[in-house]
């Protein structure tokens, strides 16, 4: 989903776009319009030569847990983005952000089918939980700790990759490589690297599913990036 919807690094046809974002969002973190808002707001505040500490986890881990999971931040000035009107205007998505939270309900009910409420529990409530804290945890060790290759030079905050957790979030704690190269769709770059993700992509890709993968190479090059730590 992130590297569909969001950067467009690979095409596949609509209905598979649909499933992928589908998956995404009931992950239980917003609608793909929220997703879309939220990440170009965090990737827009870390590229400044300023990024207030809750866009760049900055502050110590409770504090930072709290600030992410429990409140949000409000700017007198705001940034204005202009999302594509290929999801603006799908009336796909525009369902799927009027519903998002609702869109746990068919999973639900046949858990509930399946097993009663315990199913229901651990399916949905439990796994929206982890999901969520993971997804913040992740993200706090992504902007803070770990092994970098590149620098972007002129950003506040870099990205660092995290790979004890490369398995469980298929590629996607490699976070230095990301923002190197956005527009990957392959956040495994170095020797030892194991993007699961990539590797689904290119079975897909041979079945037909996907096509026009974009690497490294077929992007602009970016005058503020620096190779270290070769």
């Amino acid at each position: 989903m992130h590297r569909r919807l969001i950067h467009k690094s690979y095409q596949c046809p609509a209905l598979l776009e649909y499933l992928f974002v589908h998956l995404g969002v009931i992950v239980g973190l917003a609608g793909p319009v929220g997703m879309i808002k939220t990440h170009d707001m965090r990737d827009w505040a870390q590229r400044q030569q300023y990024c207030h500490d809750y866009f760049g986890h900055q502050q110590p881990m409770w504090k930072d847990f709290f600030w992410q999971i429990f409140c949000d931040i409000k700017l007198t000035q705001p940034p204005t983005f202009n999302i594509e009107t290929c999801v603006t205007q799908n009336n796909t998505y525009r369902w799927m952000e009027k519903t998002w939270m609702l869109q746990q309900l068919p999973l639900a009910l046949l858990l509930f089918w399946l097993g009663g409420m315990p199913w229901v529990v651990w399916g949905i409530c439990v796994r929206v939980s982890i999901s969520i804290i993971g997804h913040w945890l992740i993200g706090y060790f992504a902007h803070n700790h770990g092994q970098r290759n590149w620098h972007v030079n002129h950003a506040h905050i870099q990205g660092y990759n995290v790979p004890f957790a490369a398995l469980l979030t298929m590629g996607e704690s490699y976070h230095n490589n990301h923002h190197a190269f956005p527009g990957s769709a392959n956040f495994a770059l170095e020797k030892g690297q194991l993007d699961i993700g990539w590797l689904v992509l290119k079975k897909m890709e041979t079945l037909g599913l996907v096509w026009d993968l974009v690497l490294p190479k077929h992007l602009p090059k970016r005058d503020e990036l620096q190779r270290i730590n070769l």
